[in-house]
């Protein structure tokens, strides 16, 4: 069994929909050029209102991978 050493990046998701399409949009962006990702945590949540309703989410993630 080998040591593994980590690094997190921290990325932002936005949706109109809902905070778990906001998370998963950016994950999978992110999936585009980041290898070996592990996990994610959120570290913020927020939204934009527009005429009293959510007009999107935004979600702040930190993502950590593992470094080859």
């Amino acid at each position: 069994m080998s040591d593994h050493v980590y690094k997190k990046v921290e990325i932002v998701g936005s949706s109109k929909d809902s905070i778990e399409d906001a998370i998963d949009t950016a994950l999978a962006k992110a999936s585009k050029s980041i290898k070996n990702m592990d996990w994610f945590e959120v570290k913020e949540t927020r939204g934009h209102i527009i005429d009293g309703k959510v007009g999107h989410y935004q979600v702040v993630l930190k993502v950590g991978f593992r470094l080859e």
